[in-house]
């Protein structure tokens, strides 16, 4: 089998997006090493975490002939290039599908993340939200299934978008395999201290804008044992600054440790070292950010109303994202009640092995066999 991807963000993002895209094509290559996966982008940057390519054969690096306006390319130029490759399968991993696939002859596959955009429209432009909503609309027309990486996200395009329930696979995404790696306790102490970090501390991660919703969690941390600092891993948009205040009207600032950028090398270290991992987001796709602290023995407080359930199982702790006063009695719970640690840790590792990378590529695969089988 030949299969054809939108490598953009493969390539050039190192967030969520991203690393959905590099997994997928990494985990298929890997548990089926017999097709050929072609990996599209307009163009190539020096990237870290692309350096497993060197290591598979059977992914190959396809760029336009010339340069060219990258938005052109990716969503009509890229089709020409899909036959000239005997591309059998083309499968868009971030919302959109290009022009003339349809008539192509080449079969397709559309993931879609989330629909926030619909969900929550005063966190987007209103150009954008045209831009989005125009593409993923024809995308799910003309695609021959759609692949939604969570039940809510399955839920919400039957609802929002009236997609027929018939063409939507639910099919999960993994995380990388560094956060199922102990960490030796040396390494965690090296990394904290280059970080100037002590323990106890809560870790949160993930970009500080108004839906991560990280203010419920300043105020909660009002309410928790001072001696517990918080850490927040992620890039500061506007909204930082109105985390920043209520930080020091609540007389915080000595506990709050902000990072912008780490190594991701080092990011396993932190999920490792910390009490609990704290994700107060009133809407996600899926919650990747979950999945990494279950698979590094960190309990989970989240919040309800989107798929953060999905992703932490049961045994994870979940508080309404308007109540910080929840939240700060569970974190006090997970703080001091051992044997309440001890369930989540251990129940939290065996809920993830669900998120297993063979199981999930199968299921990938599936839905690629089935596409084709019925063309």
């Amino acid at each position: 089998m030949r299969i054809g991807y939108d490598a953009k963000r493969f390539f050039l993002n190192n967030t969520g997006l991203g690393n959905y895209s590099r997994w997928l094509v990494k985990s298929l290559a890997l548990y089926y090493p017999n097709n050929t996966y072609l990996v599209y982008t307009p163009k190539v940057e020096p990237n870290a975490r692309l350096d497993f390519l060197r290591s598979f054969k059977n992914i190959q690096t396809r760029l336009p002939k010339r340069k060219v306006l990258a938005s052109w390319w990716r969503t009509r130029g890229i089709v020409q290039y899909l036959k000239r490759d005997a591309v059998e399968l083309y499968h868009g991993l971030s919302h959109e599908l290009p022009s003339g696939i349809r008539t192509s002859g080449i079969r397709s596959v559309l993931t879609v993340h989330d629909l926030i955009f619909m969900r929550f429209p005063q966190y987007f432009g209103m150009v954008s939200r045209t831009i989005y909503l125009a593409k993923l609309r024809y995308a799910c027309r003309i695609s021959d299934r759609i692949i939604a990486i969570s039940q809510r996200t399955k839920d919400d395009l039957i609802e929002l978008l009236q997609v027929s329930a018939t063409k939507i696979d639910v099919v999960y995404q993994g995380c990388d395999i560094a956060f199922k790696t102990p960490c030796s306790e040396a390494h965690k102490q090296a990394v904290l201290k280059r970080y100037k970090i002590s323990s106890p501390y809560l870790l949160s991660v993930g970009t500080i804008e108004e839906r991560k919703n990280l203010l419920l969690l300043i105020k909660a941390m009002s309410q928790v044992d001072p001696n517990v600092k918080l850490v927040v891993i992620g890039k500061q948009k506007d909204y930082a600054e109105v985390v920043k205040t209520a930080i020091h009207r609540y007389r915080l600032t000595e506990r709050m440790i902000f990072l912008d950028h780490i190594d991701f090398a080092d990011l396993p270290a932190f999920y490792q070292s910390a009490a609990a991992f704290v994700y107060p987001s009133r809407y996600e796709g899926f919650g990747i950010p979950i999945l990494e602290a279950l698979n590094s023995g960190t309990p989970v407080i989240a919040a309800t109303g989107s798929c953060l359930e999905e992703a932490g199982g049961p045994y994870s702790l979940y508080t309404d994202p308007d109540d910080h006063a929840d939240l700060a009695t569970k974190i006090n719970r997970v703080l001091t009640d051992e044997q309440l640690r001890n369930t989540m840790i251990t129940q939290g590792r065996a809920y993830a092995e669900n998120f297993d990378d063979e199981k999930l590529a199968g299921q990938l695969m599936t839905v690629y066999q089935n596409i084709l089988q019925h063309a």
